[in-house]
């Protein structure tokens, strides 16, 4: 089983040979494009990531082993390909493990520098509501035990 750790560095990887903001450009619209589609039923307001100027939409469950498996989707091909980074590094991690780490991997990725500010915005957004998932799992582990 791979750990955040690992998933953060093989997306750093997959990022680091493209020398110019516009190859990167491409390969988060490539990575949106291979993303999966959220079902209309999950396209609901409560799911809706307040703050992103496009439409994005979020869902997350604890698996039986006690990993956050995530869903999402938006309305915005880019920002769909923000979504399928986000969810690709912290999909399958323990909630105390993203509640550990560091975003800083963004900079690396060259997100923070390179996005509009709104898009940034949504970026940390989504990001946000990622962590709030994860302290609420894990606040939901710690009553089981």
């Amino acid at each position: 089983m791979t750990t955040l750790q690992d998933r953060i560095e093989r997306m750093v990887q997959e990022f680091e040979g493209l020398k110019d903001w516009e190859d990167r450009y491409k390969k988060v619209i490539q990575l949106g494009k291979t993303w999966g589609d959220l079902p209309d039923d999950k396209k609901t307001e409560e799911a809706k990531v307040k703050g992103c100027q496009s439409q994005v939409w979020l869902h997350a469950h604890l698996d039986d082993q006690g990993r956050i498996q995530f869903q999402g989707d938006s309305d915005a091909l880019l920002v769909k390909g923000l979504v399928a980074v986000l969810l690709s590094v912290y999909s399958g991690s323990a909630p105390d493990e993203i509640l550990k780490s560091s975003p800083d991997f963004l900079k690396k990725l060259g997100f923070e520098a390179n996005l509009s500010p709104s898009r940034a915005n949504g970026l940390f957004a989504m990001l946000k509501q990622i962590r709030h998932f994860a302290f609420a799992f894990q606040v939901q582990l710690s009553l089981r035990k």
